[in-house]
């Protein structure tokens, strides 16, 4: 019978899945009370909370900020199938184990941990290995290179890192290796970054991502002369970038010649179970240590990684740490055991060979589309005989009797048959830009042709990203090739599913995009030129990183502003001509650009289809900007008669004012010559009193003159000054007729 504490484990981790995958349990408190809760950190609480309450908790922290995108529906968690619940039961079980008594844990241990290396050095024919996993996928190269050290260096258990002052040792890796990978390695091991040596991979002959083994071999005589020790040598079988695999079985000859250590990694290892690999595959099973991924291939959620190595002295593996007598650390290989016994041999197998027959269906089909290059041999062959026929290189001295024909014959053989061994598809968009042009000169314009490419290529990548979520492609930055897209199916294909019909809806989107990309490719000369053509009123900024049309940036032709006034001008007439264009029923995209990597400012026009007259776009354009420039300097004629009105009317109002006064002196005057009785009666006879309210009334009117302004006829506003004593004895606004008879404009206006 089962253990009913297992069982408990078990039913308690479905539950658990079944909460974080939906969240779906009604509670008193409604969603609201989550969601606040899952914002908000707050206090640890006193009584505590239930498992399920926890695990909602759990379920908001993951999934709350992403209801609210816009965005094609992505996966939010790994596709966790039945093999991922048992690897996830593996560590609920580890913690279960790990209670039981010394004597019963050490025998479970030691059989799952031998259990787990038997199968793993069968299926991958790795014979006599022994196996550490570790968590950090690195953490296995540490260990065998403080075994080698323990090796090679007989005093260093006594003496320490006393003993490597006599003979420094030196750690070789390909310049195509993982990043950051020898720096994190002198770092745990306390060497200087000297005790690194980065080998430059092939210039002509074979793969540009293999390491060159003729330079190799140099470099590890030139140190040997310098009194160093050559230790170890770490080669990559799918290099992390391209997923090429190096010459492993002249490494293999080259390492046993100067006595180093051979490590091996790398996404190719996994077809080793396939029983079916390539010899240069084959090459890694003679190699002194590698590392596998397994979590990775097989989708395997929180399954560690394990490194696979030969090594005859117990004792030395104990103190690198490759071994350990703790029990509990044993148990790290429990979720793999479970898993492995789960998916079976068949199962195993099963999983890689889908994963490669989905990059070799991709390939295939790629191959059959316009503008997208893959890694073709074909190239490699091109370079190749250009390279012997014009004396750049010398035959290879082994077959230097053979002829050229024999030669790149043996060559190609071994380029294609590492192609096909890869299950990595690298591929970019590809269009001669010097061609890409209806006329004009291209000069200057396709030394940044790379770039323009590589702009593309990521634009690209980003939108079958976004589009296809479920092909696991992603983006990479290569030295030679530049910007690609990489599809690797062995490390994407379990976590989210991908199937065929993925690949085929990938190719679809690609014969969408691919159109409307050689299209702006052929049409960014033509917008250059159209732009200048519009001169100065238009100026046309260079934007290589930008994938799209181009950029364009309105120039005002108003003339007397400083500088500062003209910065503020030029910025609010283009953030208004960006609106506009934008409200234009157009499927062209109108923007500022993108978000990191430009700090001038501009408009930026997307991508293009092969219909649209780039002449009719940048008139357009230059239209709109004229129109908002002139409706600028109306709203500014207007402000400034307003402004001239009033300031006269200021000066009339102080005028009247000091009349006013010296009328309030004469009517003192008069009024104290009223009071008497012959005199008053003669002035109110003459000059009776009366009382009146002085004010102005400034009237703005439209003229129907135009000015001849910068070559454009345009409208301006007038305005007069009146007296409101009119207003103030009629109780209503009167004016002269002239003025109240607003002009006629001419029927035909400038829009705007």
């Amino acid at each position: 019978m089962v253990d009913s504490t297992f069982a408990l484990v078990g039913k308690n981790l479905s539950e658990a899945m079944r909460i974080l995958g939906d969240g779906q349990r009604e509670t008193e408190t409604g969603p609201e009370r989550w969601r606040f809760r899952a914002c908000i950190p707050g206090p640890l609480q006193g009584e505590g909370q239930d498992v399920a309450t926890v695990l909602h908790l759990v379920h908001n922290l993951l999934h709350d900020e992403e209801e609210d995108e816009d965005k094609p529906s992505q996966p939010r968690m790994q596709n966790v199938g039945e093999q991922g619940h048992m690897a996830l039961l593996g560590h609920s079980l580890a913690a279960y184990i790990s209670v039981l008594d010394r004597e019963r844990l050490r025998k479970l241990t030691t059989r799952i941990l031998s259990d787990t290396t038997l199968w793993l050095c069968r299926l991958f024919s790795y014979e006599n290995g022994s196996a550490y996993f570790h968590e950090d996928d690195r953490d296995g190269l540490v260990k065998v290179c403080r075994l080698v050290i323990n090796a090679r260096y007989e005093e260093y258990s006594s003496e320490g890192y006393a003993v490597l002052s006599s003979k420094q040792p030196v750690i070789y890796q390909s310049a195509s290796g993982r990043p950051g990978l020898g720096q994190h390695l002198c770092s745990q091991l306390g060497l200087p970054l000297s005790s690194l040596c980065t080998v430059p991979c092939n210039t002509i002959f074979g793969s540009q991502h293999q390491m060159d083994v003729a330079l190799l071999d140099k470099l590890i005589k030139e140190d040997v002369e310098a009194g160093k020790l050559p230790l170890l040598l770490i080669a990559n079988a799918g290099t992390p970038g391209a997923g090429h695999t190096d010459k492993l079985s002249r490494l293999r000859d080259l390492c046993d010649q100067h006595s180093m250590w051979l490590h091996v990694e790398g996404v190719n290892l996994a077809t080793l179970a396939l029983g079916q690999a390539s010899s240069a595959i084959m090459a890694a099973t003679r190699s002194d240590s590698m590392t596998l991924t397994p979590g990775q291939w097989l989708g395997l959620p929180a399954v560690t990684a394990v490194t696979l190595y030969r090594h005859e002295d117990p004792a030395m593996s104990l103190a690198a740490g490759l071994t350990s007598s703790q029990p509990v650390a044993r148990l790290r290989a429990l979720p793999l055991w479970l898993s492995l016994q789960h998916l079976g041999h068949d199962g195993i197998v099963h999983k890689i060979r889908h994963a490669t027959a989905l990059s070799q269906h991709l390939l295939q089909r790629l191959k059959a589309l316009t503008s997208i290059k893959t890694s073709d041999v074909f190239e490699t062959e091109i370079s190749l005989l250009e390279a012997l026929t014009m004396g750049v290189v010398s035959p290879i001295p082994a077959i230097s009797g053979a002829s050229l024909r024999d030669v790149l014959g043996s060559l190609m053989l071994s380029i294609v048959e590492d192609e096909l061994s890869s299950p990595v598809v690298l591929f970019k968009f590809s269009q001669d830009m010097s061609a890409a042009s209806s006329g004009g000169s291209v000069e200057g314009f396709c030394a940044g042709e790379k770039e323009v490419l590589d702009a593309f290529n990521r634009w690209l990548g980003e939108q079958l990203v976004q589009w296809v979520p479920s092909s696991g492609v992603d983006v990479v930055e290569l030295e030679d090739e530049g910007t690609c897209v990489r599809f690797s199916p062995l490390l994407t294909a379990a976590v989210l599913g991908t199937q065929q019909e993925n690949t085929e809806e990938l190719v679809e989107k690609l014969s969408e995009l691919v159109p409307a990309m050689c299209s702006t490719m052929t049409l960014r000369q033509d917008f250059r030129e159209e732009v200048h053509r519009h001169s100065p009123s238009l100026t046309y900024r260079e934007q290589l990183s930008w994938p799209g049309l181009g950029a364009v940036w309105y120039e005002p032709q108003a003339e007397g502003m400083d500088e500062s006034r003209r910065e503020e001008e030029l910025q609010k007439i283009n953030s208004e001509l960006l609106n506009k264009l934008q409200e234009l029923d157009s499927d062209i995209i109108f923007s500022t650009g993108p978000e990191f990597g430009t700090e001038e400012e501009c408009i930026f026009v997307g991508m293009v289809t092969e219909d649209v007259d780039v002449s009719e776009l940048v008139d357009t354009v230059a239209a709109l900007g004229r129109d908002i420039e002139e409706s600028g300097r109306l709203l500014e004629n207007m402000t400034e008669v307003v402004r001239k009105g009033i300031l006269e009317a200021e000066l009339q109002l102080q005028k009247a004012n000091e009349e006013k006064l010296m009328e309030e002196v004469c009517a003192r005057l008069l009024g104290a010559l009223r009071q008497l009785p012959l005199v008053g009666s003669v002035l109110n006879w003459f000059s009776p009193s009366k009382s009146s309210i002085k004010g102005r009334t400034f009237n703005l009117a439209a003229a129907s003159r135009r000015l001849l302004y910068g070559g454009t006829r345009l409208m301006y506003c007038s305005g007069s000054l009146d007296s409101t004593e009119g207003t103030y004895s009629s109780k209503a606004q009167a004016g002269r007729q002239s003025q109240q008879e607003t002009p006629t404009s001419s029927s035909k206006k400038h829009p705007g």
